[in-house]
């Protein structure tokens, strides 16, 4: 190995080569393509869905009160008994004056009937409480389909961090084979320096100690990405996802706003805060319900029937119909009621209150993470050129034999170290971001995508 290489030489080299090797990949995946995989087969959004349809159909359901209930029965019966005999045969219209017999009544004959009957019932009103329970159902499902698109956005943020986290230990694979491969030319070199009475034996032991420590952070960089393909399976909800060719991040600037103008982007736009908003009207519609069921009721009924003592004989037919008005003078039941509908609305204004000032925390945070983000970027950036450029002169330094090999290893090390912070801070760069947009509402895939 030429020692007096120039490190930034051979880092460009290994990052074209990377690259090139990236590009010849044709089966690969983007992160897009990876927030839309998540989108469609990660159980969380299946679940949410379900709450969505579970939430539509109490909708639905909740307006069926608004309609009449129609009933249809059909009843065969036969008996002796004497009410029964009397009523049977009233209601087939075939009662005659023996009918009234004493034996004939104490002591009937067996009598059958087929009984056809059609009866309903419609609630006219009943103090608006119909009106506002179908408010608080819709107010439900609208909260749970916000919900749903606060797991959505869950999840593309989930989705955007396991890729990354491959991303990044990927290339801390890449570096720590660079770096094993750049301590074992190494070691060659100090050992032809110690034949020829240049170096003593301490340098070739310490190049030897620094193999095997490269060695040992290949292992652990290979297991953190082994790591790093499990969470990126799970964040995609995809546990059969095979090891590919991910479409590397480019280090760029984002954009940002003032942070008055983040907290206000994320009061309007952030689904989770509206759902809590919805959920905090339906749950004022439900104390609304239950203040209603203290008022009067008003409901219709009919009911028509035909009787016969056989299918083909003749038939008696009757009908009744009327209109009920009730109120319940003791409601002991509904205080109680009313009274847990009422804590529970408290319950839920307080959990509104408490988010509305996580969300204002969040979004701070995520507009401090973002500018510090940028700034860390653009100081890794020169602090690997540094690096490098230390490390060539220690290079030449300890070939003229005025450096020591502790001296040269510990340049190697902090430019190994500064690779690794420049490339956690590009990647740290674009998840801050996605923090950020997660934070005020607006990490949809679409603004994902602006991450590559």
């Amino acid at each position: 190995m030429n020692l007096n290489r120039k490190p930034a030489k051979w880092l460009l080299i290994l990052c074209c080569v990377w690259s090139s090797g990236a590009g010849a990949q044709t089966t690969g995946m983007t992160l897009r393509q990876a927030i839309d995989r998540a989108l469609g087969q990660n159980p969380e959004t299946v679940a949410a869905r379900a709450d969505e349809n579970a939430a539509s159909a109490s909708s639905r359901l909740a307006r069926t009160y608004l309609f009449p209930q129609l009933n249809f029965t059909e009843d065969i019966s036969r008996g002796d008994d004497p009410v029964y005999a009397f009523g049977m045969r009233l209601r087939q219209q075939k009662f005659t004056q023996a009918d009234f017999a004493l034996n004939a009544l104490n002591q009937p004959h067996p009598i059958g009937d087929f009984s056809t009957r059609f009866s309903g019932s419609w609630v006219a009103f009943d103090s608006f409480k119909t009106q506002k329970m179908i408010r608080g159902a819709d107010l439900v499902r609208r909260s749970t389909a916000a919900s749903a698109k606060a797991v959505d956005q869950k999840i593309v943020m989930n989705v955007v961090q396991a890729y990354e986290s491959v991303l990044f230990a990927e290339r801390e694979t890449d570096v720590a084979q660079h770096e094993q491969e750049t301590a074992t030319a190494l070691l060659s070199t100090v050992d032809d320096h110690v034949k020829a009475g240049l170096a003593v034996e301490s340098d070739r032991m310490a190049a030897a100690v620094n193999v095997a420590a490269r060695k040992q952070e290949l292992i652990a960089a290979q297991g953190d990405l082994e790591i790093a393909w499990a969470q990126l399976r799970m964040a995609m909800g995809d546990s059969e996802l095979q090891s590919t060719y991910l479409q590397p991040i480019e280090a760029h600037s984002f954009p940002a706003q003032a942070l008055d103008q983040e907290i206000a982007t994320a009061t309007k736009t952030r689904p989770d805060l509206t759902a809590l908003r919805d959920a905090q009207s339906a749950q004022g519609a439900q104390v609304g319900a239950a203040k209603s069921s203290f008022g009067p009721r008003v409901s219709a009924y009919g009911n028509w029937e035909e009787d016969c003592g056989s299918l083909t004989g003749s038939r008696g037919n009757n009908w009744v119909a009327g209109v009920q008005i009730g109120i319940d003078i003791l409601p002991f039941g509904k205080r109680p009621e009313l009274a847990r509908e009422t804590a529970t609305k408290q319950r839920v204004d307080a959990q509104l209150a408490i988010y509305q000032q996580q969300v204002r925390l969040a979004v701070s945070q995520a507009h401090i993470h973002h500018k510090t983000a940028e700034q860390s970027m653009e100081t890794a950036r020169a602090a690997t050129d540094q690096a490098a450029e230390s490390l060539r002169i220690l290079r030449n330094r300890y070939t003229a034999g005025l450096a020591t090999i502790t001296d040269l290893l510990r340049g190697d090390d902090a430019e190994r170290e500064s690779q690794s912070n420049y490339w956690h801070s590009v990647y740290g760069n674009a998840a801050a971001y996605a923090e950020l947009l997660y934070a005020t509402g607006t990490l949809t895939p679409d603004a994902a995508e602006e991450l590559q």
